[in-house]
């Protein structure tokens, strides 16, 4: 039977969460039970006026968030009332300039930006950044707010005067939403300017930056409540004013919570463009020589772990500048390039015959954290071919991992799950391949929409909906498990050795091959 004439139509009530991405803002819509209803993603551009840049526009960035929450309403008739709360993700080590009235004085530096590599170094070299490093949790390099900030001091004379605040783009979004200043601890933490264990702002950090502490957002826990919309913005949003705001989090451990990766033994891996290890930690824990980050997710929660900056983007230069020959073979077959790649790896046993190769096109972070390492292909011979090289690479990228993952274990302990996500889980001979290089199951859950889905979780805890996120561990689903086949990993285990003595015993060489890099762009 239909409804009865004049009844009303009982309607689900949603969460929506706002991921500030690098590349792009993805907004989703998600029932109570975890279920995704909607997405929007509107990307923008990544400026690079100069060597070394890496700028967002955070107007650009702001107005992509307003559209996709907008958008994701309206195209999907949902009511204002209907929303429970809205949460946030954001990507880390954003750091943007403003005045007094909160209008942006420059673009938003992002963590891919380089400029800041020789205050970086200088301070790497002092005994004071591995103390900084113990305090903060965030090892020394060009990506940190705090090493971007004593490099503009100087660089940027005129702009240091004119500015009232340096904060990142969750807090640009939510003073031009709300009319205040605000960062969570975790992207706090980012910065490099947070006393981990004090929970402030560390008063070091900010007399090497040359900051007030009052140039600074307030830090406040990431289940925070925000309410009082500015009325434009609820009209503009299509939510009501007094809509719960949750402060959210750092995409980082969201993407933690997300795969219900939070107990001893787990660890997360992500692999997109680029890649990451995580896991969790019951306090603020940092690594001896400096590699591995610390984060706050809550104070008995802390994610440690370390990126790497060459994950997809390794097959995407194989099939642009490498294969071009092969990707328009497989166009023309109407095959995936990707896939036309990996059917060639596969014809290559473990270990590619001998051939290696460094992934880092890009410079490096964990567990170097060199802007100036460079990939190599090492040991070719007539016996490879293009086969070979394909296969290397995804060796490449997985050998990269696993240098993470090793000093991780002094820190945790044992790993005895990973949970992995990301554009490379898409292909389960390259999953197989990281189960056979890590010796460890890897777990790839049906449906991950990643450090979106943690900032929902959290809305949930901090609102009442759920007491504890064990409520929300079937969120997943079902997970495919690839076992590691153990012949494979022992040929991976004679290989990792040479690998890691390539990448550290050639340092001199490429700090001297990057020099020449760059004195050719000048």
């Amino acid at each position: 039977m239909g409804q009865p004439t004049g009844s009303a139509v009982p309607h689900p009530d949603y969460w929506v969460s706002v991921d500030l991405g690098t590349t792009a803002v993805k907004t989703l819509l998600v029932k109570d039970d975890g279920t995704t209803a909607a997405s929007e993603s509107l990307e923008y551009p990544l400026h690079t006026p100069e060597p070394g840049a890496a700028e967002l526009d955070p107007t650009e960035l702001l107005h992509a968030a307003e559209q996709g929450v907008r958008a994701l309403l309206k195209r999907n008739h949902v009511r204002a009332e209907q929303v429970r709360a809205v949460s946030f993700s954001a990507a880390m080590h954003s750091l943007m300039a403003v005045d007094e009235q909160g209008q942006p004085l420059t673009r938003l530096y992002t963590w891919a930006d380089s400029r800041a590599a020789g205050a970086a170094a200088a301070l790497k070299q002092s005994k004071q950044g591995l103390e900084l490093y113990h305090r903060t949790g965030v090892p020394i390099h060009p990506m940190s707010p705090l090493t971007k900030l004593i490099w503009l001091r100087e660089a940027e004379p005129a702009l240091w005067e004119r500015a009232s605040r340096w904060i990142g783009i969750k807090e640009y979004l939510f003073h031009s939403w709300f009319g205040t200043y605000a960062v969570d601890y975790s992207l706090a933490n980012a910065t490099g300017l947070f006393h981990m264990a004090a929970l402030e702002w560390d008063a070091q950090a900010l007399q090497m930056a040359g900051l007030q502490e009052d140039q600074l957002s307030k830090p406040v826990p990431p289940e925070t409540i925000v309410r009082g919309l500015l009325p434009n913005k609820a009209e503009e949003l299509g939510l009501l004013p007094e809509t719960p705001f949750v402060v959210g989090s750092s995409d980082g451990v969201l993407a933690n919570l997300s795969a219900d990766a939070l107990r001893p033994g787990e660890a997360a891996i992500s692999i997109g463009t680029s890649g990451a290890v995580r896991a969790a930690v019951d306090r603020p824990s940092t690594d001896k020589e400096g590699r591995l980050f610390c984060y706050y997710l809550s104070d008995q929660c802390w994610i440690v772990g370390g990126p790497v900056n060459n994950g997809g983007i390794v097959l995407r230069w194989m099939r642009d500048a490498v294969a071009p020959r092969e990707t328009a073979y497989a166009k023309q077959c109407g095959i995936e390039p990707y896939e036309h790649f990996t059917a060639m790896a596969q014809e290559v046993p473990p270990g590619s015959e001998g051939l290696l190769f460094l992934p880092y096109l890009t410079g490096e972070r964990t567990p170097y954290w060199n802007a100036d390492q460079r990939g190599m292909f090492f040991g070719l011979s007539l016996q490879h071919d293009i086969r070979h090289m394909v296969r290397a690479a995804m060796e490449g990228v997985l050998f990269a991992i696993e240098s993470v993952v090793e000093p991780l274990k002094s820190m945790t302990g044992d790993i005895h799950t990973v949970r992995a996500s990301g554009g490379f889980a898409n292909s389960p001979f390259w999953c197989q391949m990281m189960a056979d290089v890590l010796g460890i199951p890897v777990r790839i859950p049906d449906s991950v929409e990643g450090s979106a889905i943690g900032a929902v979780k959290l809305a949930m805890l901090a609102t009442g909906a759920v007491k504890s996120y064990d409520e929300l561990a079937d969120w997943n689903g079902r997970e495919t498990v690839y076992e590691p086949n153990f012949r494979n990993h022992e040929v991976y285990k004679q290989l990792i050795p040479v690998h890691r003595e390539l990448a550290e015993s050639s340092y001199d060489a490429f700090q001297s091959i990057a020099a020449f890099q760059q004195q050719k762009q000048i």
